[in-house]
């Protein structure tokens, strides 16, 4: 009696094993497919899927108008939906690499537009850049909140194929523009920039435009190794930015000794 109930046993623990068990990788793949299920009825069919369920296109991108530019980038210009920061010194190219951008922009159908925080547009100047001014959307915003939101709704419409900030620097919040001058408002601008970024990034993405911010460039103090140069506006722009230009005037482009036409620049991707 002692050998059946023995060999007893491991039958009995088989049994168990199948009611209880199972191939662990299948209960797996079954438990993901339910959650996959009731994503798709939360939030709309495609919520959440495998890339190769549907086809991956090249990122389209708009023309910086220098062949040479748009070789480094990779891609043949500027990518659409995404975030781009050009930065630089004083009278380095940063707005007239960005009109080109919006020339380009409009040759191929689409709508621009140009938030000038900086008050600064020079309409004779684009127009000799090629853009069709007349049809160049322009805001001149009061302080930075503003111009922010101008971006924001104009983005959201689904319009706008390019729309460019310039600059960073000018977009002052309103709570320093209604202080004293020099009240201190520590880290105003870099929160305005953040909470900014964190709600135009999806936007922008799903909209499809490519949103151009100009900035500009100070000093860190006390600075012993390294580079003492930082952008303005806080981290948050670095983090969000696809791709960010470094451009410098390096020499002028002369017909003769007294007549200037142009600048050289060197932009490092």
């Amino acid at each position: 009696m002692a050998l059946a109930t023995k060999a007893e046993k491991p039958e009995k623990a088989e049994k168990a094993e199948k009611t209880t068990g199972g191939d662990p990788i299948a209960e797996k793949k079954k438990a993901l497919m339910l959650t996959l299920e009731k994503l798709d009825k939360a939030f709309g069919k495609g919520t959440v899927m495998k890339l190769s369920d549907q086809k991956v296109n090249d990122i389209p991108a708009i023309s910086t108008g220098s062949l040479s530019l748009d070789i480094a980038l990779g891609i043949g210009g500027l990518p659409r939906g995404r975030v781009v920061e050009i930065y630089g010194p004083e009278s380095s190219g940063k707005t007239t690499l960005t009109m080109h951008a919006i020339a380009e922009a409009q040759k191929a159908g689409g709508t621009a537009a140009f938030i000038d925080a900086e008050h600064a547009f020079d309409p004779s100047y684009a127009r000799k850049l090629g853009i069709d001014v007349d049809n160049l959307l322009i805001a001149q915003p009061d302080n930075g909140e503003q111009a922010l939101e101008i971006a924001d709704q104009l983005i959201s419409s689904g319009a706008i194929d390019i729309i460019v900030i310039d600059s960073v620097a000018a977009l002052v919040p309103k709570g320093e523009l209604e202080g004293d001058m020099g009240d201190s408002k520590v880290g105003l601008h870099a929160r305005l920039m953040s909470q900014a970024l964190r709600k135009l990034t999806g936007t922008i993405n799903k909209t499809n435009c490519l949103c151009i911010f100009i900035n500009q460039l100070r000093e860190k103090i006390g600075v012993m190794f390294g580079s003492p140069e930082t952008t303005t506006g806080g981290n948050a722009l670095k983090f969000y930015a696809s791709v960010r230009l470094d451009i410098r005037r390096i020499g002028q482009i002369k017909e003769d000794k007294d007549n200037v036409t142009g600048n050289r620049t060197k932009v490092k991707v």
